[in-house]
């Protein structure tokens, strides 16, 4: 009875680990389905770390959507670090929406990063992009701000390599500025907005991206600031500034000057000064040597009484005349 036991025991481990090696119930699975796989390819895909769900189920949905998918190809997506279930659900809808893509460029797209099955539906259902609020000059110096939205449908044939909605928002928002900078006047771009979206998609903005610009609206137009008068507020107010700095410098000249001219009159008048100190010195020096005589230096002395007294008198007279007085003379 115990040997029973233990035989049967024996045989429920047997058949745990056959079952965990060999997934019989998706052999099963596939086989009901119509998609061709063998146990061995099975038991291979658990020696090489490949979950076999991830690669037959996918399998078996390509099969009922009447797609010819390779199981080597599958795994070898797989392997490479792709997501299969994706690709599988982006080539189906491709499929129903009449769209022509291939396994390998499905499987490049999402190994590029990109949402094949996402990428898709854009292809089928354009989406919209909104771009955020750009602001312009016109040419009479007023401000312009203008907000768009861009119809964008994904080209699959773009899809790797191309430049993705940044790309989009960035040379659409380069057309705006122009356009509105090229405005005579802000009530031209006012009166016609749409003058914005056909110059915008005149340009060819979709180029190089992985997307196809089906449509260009402008969402809101509003008038900013003025911006001339702005600059030539500021343009008066600097050289305001700048004349006031040429003055306050030429008049910090002409004090240096005056001080300088001071400095130099009050030097004259120091060497004035010392000059007549000299004087009588020359004096004592010329009597003491007998170059000068007494009754010469009294002399001298009388006749510069002399000229005093007349300076005096002078003074006295033109002093009356300024005030109208008669002249005693007379």
């Amino acid at each position: 009875m115990i040997e029973l036991l233990v035989l049967i025991g024996l045989i429920i481990v047997a058949l745990s680990v056959l079952l965990s090696v060999v997934p019989i119930g998706l052999w099963i699975s596939a086989l009901a389905a119509g998609v061709k796989v063998s146990i061995v390819t099975l038991i291979g895909m658990r020696l090489r770390r490949v979950p076999p769900a991830k690669i037959v189920n996918p399998m078996i949905k390509s099969t009922k959507a009447g797609l010819d998918l390779n199981v080597n190809k599958l795994e070898g997506h797989f392997l490479a670090g792709g997501n299969v279930d994706r690709v599988v659900n982006a080539l189906i809808a491709a499929q129903r929406a009449g769209i022509d893509l291939g396994f390998e460029r499905a499987a490049a797209i999402d190994l590029a990063g990109r949402d094949v099955l996402q990428a898709v539906q854009v292809s089928v259902n354009p989406r919209v992009i909104e771009t955020p609020t750009v602001a312009a000059v016109a040419k009479n110096g007023i401000e312009v701000k203008a907000k768009a939205r861009v119809t964008v449908r994904a080209n699959i044939e773009r899809l790797v390599g191309g430049a993705g909605e940044e790309t989009i928002i960035a040379r659409v928002g380069e057309g705006i500025v122009t356009t509105i900078g090229s405005a005579a006047t802000h009530k031209e771009v006012l009166e016609n907005p749409d003058m914005i979206s056909r110059t915008v998609l005149n340009k060819g903005l979709d180029a190089g991206t992985a997307f196809e610009i089906l449509s260009i609206d402008i969402a809101d137009v509003d008038v900013g600031k003025n911006i001339g008068a702005q600059l030539q507020t500021d343009q008066a107010e600097a050289d305001k500034r700048i004349a006031q700095a040429k003055a306050e410098e030429r008049r910090a000249m002409a004090v240096a000057t005056e001080q300088e001219m001071v400095a130099r009159v009050q030097e004259m008048r120091a060497k004035v000064v010392e000059a007549e100190a000299e004087v009588p010195r020359a004096f004592a020096q010329a009597l003491r040597e007998g170059k000068l005589g007494v009754v010469d230096y009294y002399n001298l002395q009388n006749i510069k009484a002399d000229t005093q007294m007349r300076d005096s008198i002078g003074k006295m007279g033109a002093s009356k005349e300024d005030k109208g007085e008669d002249n005693p003379r007379k």
